[in-house]
């Protein structure tokens, strides 16, 4: 009996195609644009938190909600995604 053997083949990073990625897939609620504005701010989740009378926990729930919806990973992600969007005006 004869085996086949199946050889893989080496691909070049150079070869690979990166998936399409799907436009942002909804804008944010007024409550959201809130929190951005206060993260573009500098305020952090604690201070954030006082200011709207919920608890940090909430803070960070609608952070990662936030994140989650715009696709990306970071706060910095999220205000360069924020701006591009016009949600957030810069000087």
């Amino acid at each position: 009996m004869a085996r086949t053997v199946q050889r893989k083949t080496k691909h070049s990073l150079a070869n690979l195609t990166l998936p399409t990625r799907k436009r942002r897939p909804e804008s944010l609620t007024s409550r959201e644009k809130e929190f951005v504005e206060l993260i573009w701010a500098g305020f952090k989740n604690k201070e954030i938190g006082q200011r709207l009378k919920i608890s940090v926990k909430t803070v960070e729930a609608h952070r990662a909600n936030m994140m989650k919806k715009m696709r990306v990973s970071n706060t910095a992600q999220l205000l360069k995604t924020a701006i591009q969007a016009g949600t957030i005006k810069v000087a």
